[in-house]
């Protein structure tokens, strides 16, 4: 199983990522190991994480959250769905 996770850096900045272990990552990413982006903002938690059937779903998914706007990211962290529908409204 694929999971599709956000961790909340040092730095308050939210980092999106996928894996099948996501305790084995966040080590990772704790011991500096886990990507660029994340060395320098140690240490991180984990915020939200959500499955995924595939790697491919895994990755499409990733790749919506990562596009979306940090207050976005935050009501879905929160679960907040009428914030995250009311965010998700086109503006065109």
């Amino acid at each position: 199983m694929w999971h599709v996770y956000i961790i909340e850096c040092a730095d308050k900045s939210l980092y999106t990522g996928v894996s099948t272990d996501i305790s084995r990552r966040l080590i990772e990413h704790n011991s500096k190991k886990g990507g660029n982006y994340t060395k320098l903002r140690t240490p991180v938690k984990l915020v939200y994480q959500e499955p995924a059937d595939t790697h491919s779903k895994a990755l499409k998914r990733e790749a919506q959250i990562k596009r979306w706007t940090r207050n976005k990211k935050l009501a879905l962290i929160k679960g907040d769905h009428k914030e995250l529908s009311k965010l998700s409204i086109s503006h065109d």
